[in-house]
């Protein structure tokens, strides 16, 4: 229905987008399926107008607010879905209503796609947004400390800039679907409330399509592939205080594809000298059945099916009930926040535990209480254009000692320890990342950070072009701890450099030298020539730890900015966060 006539003085946009605004204001006054037009006659009130926005890294956000967005159609909502970048000001103020959906990138930071969006919903100039009602779910992951931070701040930002709240916020561990259907069927409910009676006659499809992450070959992260390790050699030499593994895992008949840029979902198991320690300190034999009259015994279940390694909060809170003069319900009390995040660090299931002697639970008691053990997602360090049915991972294996324990990863341990190359099956299944991609343009330069295991997607850039015949520089910078032992792929890398397929290498070895140095100091070293290539159009890459190298190369950036482009602080921001929405800055962070 056109409100907004074709002689009035807007463009075609415009026009349309006023269109949708008054249509959507007269459906929320009326609360009907018909207004007079202006000839006298009767139109339909077109669908509500619904601004779905997503902030994701991986897709995994983006793919469902795809899906939320399908399913508000069905409900009788013109629903707008587009990256929050996109999403201006002055849309938010026009907007009736508004559902985000966020992950959150490194330590609490918005995701790439998300970041311009921040900037101005948190900036002084933002205008207030009374008429908008909005709801937020966050898409995170309990290993980081700021979990969920990025959804937790817009939403917070949006309340206080006058929206209103339609439904509490949500936030998902990295098994977000059953959290997010629950939250989904509230905002059908919070958005039914307030569009009219013609929406409470409508019959309910379902709340929203399950989403498996099935890929063309029917293997997903719920039905994962039984793929064979071909290949799990050390990339360190003798003396270096790190253990990483080049894994070489076999497709086979799988039907798996894979591009430079994916990641690999690896389905691990856990230690099975740590299960025995959890048994003997239940005091159980590990025969006991979980299932009811099911099969699964517990160390069947302890073994493949929950984290021991990290205890949650509530078997801490059940412990501190069990166990009132215990350590742990001491640390348990409010006042004591700080010291129990203290204690916690580097502790699993065993040490709450014993830090609570005498607590009696049984074993299907003791399910309700331990999270789902979780898929591991490792950058593909291949490309498959180079090795045709395989797909290769840089794996490090992370141990070390904690309260007099030794410690493992669950699946870098799993994979360098217990999988024996081919023999064990390693069940697995391709996670797609859409964000993370070589230029499209082989001509394009190519800028890659890549410090330690962070070297694994650009391995795979390398090999990608190199199959295609890409024509542009490529610059990779590489760190770690000594030249003479922590150099990975040092046979590969250095020949493409003397051939000039690796335009340039840029190395930093922390522990060479007095002086620590870091790949973001060589970064500082090349800066001319490093703003030259961005000025040329290059691609600017990072992968490996989010915490710390990421946000050290981001500072890094927005300096050479400064320093060999010549901008203010605040014009080093926007150049730095155009690159972001161009895509010509990405991310591959842990």
């Amino acid at each position: 229905m056109n409100i907004v006539p074709e002689s009035a003085p807007f463009s075609r946009e415009q026009r349309a987008w006023l269109n949708g605004f008054l249509a959507g204001a007269l459906f929320d006054r009326l609360g009907a399926g018909t207004v007079t037009s202006r000839d006298g006659g009767v139109a339909p009130v077109v669908a509500m107008p619904l601004l779905v926005g997503f902030g994701s890294q991986s897709g995994s956000a983006a793919a469902l607010a795809k899906r939320f967005a399908k399913a508000a159609e069905t409900r009788g909502f013109q629903a707008t879905v587009r990256e929050l970048n996109a999403v201006t000001p002055a849309e938010l103020v026009a907007a009736r209503r508004c559902v985000v959906i966020t992950s959150t990138w490194g330590d609490g930071e918005p995701p790439d796609n998300a970041v311009s969006f921040w900037s101005a919903l948190s900036g002084d100039s933002m205008p207030r947004l009374e008429s908008l009602r909005f709801a937020v779910l966050g898409l995170g992951d309990r290993n980081y400390s700021d979990f969920c931070g990025a959804a937790r701040r817009i939403d917070e930002r949006l309340e206080v800039l006058g929206a209103r709240r339609m439904i509490a916020r949500a936030e998902c561990d990295v098994d977000y679907e059953s959290t997010a259907a629950i939250w989904i069927e509230g905002v059908w409910e919070a958005l039914r409330d307030g569009v009219g009676p013609t929406q409470a006659v409508m019959l309910p499809p379902p709340a929203i399509e399950a989403s498996t992450e099935v890929t063309p070959s029917g293997w997903s992260r719920q039905n994962p592939y039984s793929a064979r390790l071909q290949v799990a050699r050390p990339l360190n030499a003798s003396g270096s205080l790190k253990d990483t593994r080049h894994v070489e895992i076999l497709l086979g008949d799988s039907g798996l594809s894979y591009e430079a840029g994916d990641a690999l979902g690896v389905v691990p198991s856990n230690c099975p000298a740590l299960v025995e320690e959890l048994l003997a300190t239940l005091g159980f034999s590990g025969d006991e059945r979980v299932d009811g009259g099911g099969t699964a015994t517990l160390h069947e279940a302890l073994l493949g099916r929950w984290v021991i390694t990290q205890p949650t909060s509530s078997l801490l809170k059940l412990a501190a009930e069990r166990v009132p003069d215990s350590m742990v319900a001491r640390l348990m009390e409010p006042s004591r926040r700080a010291d129990l995040d203290a204690w916690l660090h580097g502790r699993d299931v065993v040490d709450v535990l014993r830090a609570a002697p005498g607590m009696k639970v049984d074993p299907a008691e003791l399910s309700t209480h331990l999270r789902p053990l979780q898929p591991r997602l490792y950058s593909i360090s291949s490309s498959p254009k180079a090795h045709a049915g395989e797909v290769h991972l840089t794996v490090g294996a992370v141990r070390f000692e904690a309260h007099g324990r030794l410690r493992k990863g669950v699946a870098s341990c799993w994979l360098a320890d217990r999988v024996v190359p081919g023999e064990t099956s390693v069940p697995v299944f391709v996670h797609v990342s859409r964000n993370f991609r070589p230029p499209r343009d082989p001509s394009l330069r190519m800028i890659m950070v890549g410090p330690g295991t962070g070297i694994a997607p650009f391995r795979a850039f390398l090999e990608d072009r190199r199959a295609t015949g890409a024509t542009g520089s490529n610059w990779l910078f590489f760190g770690d701890q000594r030249r003479a032992t922590d150099f990975l792929y040092a046979d590969e890398l250095e020949p493409m450099h003397r051939d000039g397929f690796l335009t340039r290498l840029d190395l930093a070895f922390s522990r060479d030298q007095s002086e620590k140095i870091y790949v973001q100091d060589r970064m500082r070293a090349g800066a001319a020539e490093l703003w030259r290539w961005l000025e040329d159009g290059a691609h600017f890459y990072v992968c490996g730890d989010a915490k710390r190298m990421a946000k050290d190369v981001d500072v890094a950036l927005h300096e050479i900015v400064v320093s060999a482009g010549g901008r203010t602080p605040e014009q080093a921001d926007q150049y730095v966060t155009a690159l972001k929405s161009a895509g010509r800055y990405q991310r591959d962070v842990y």
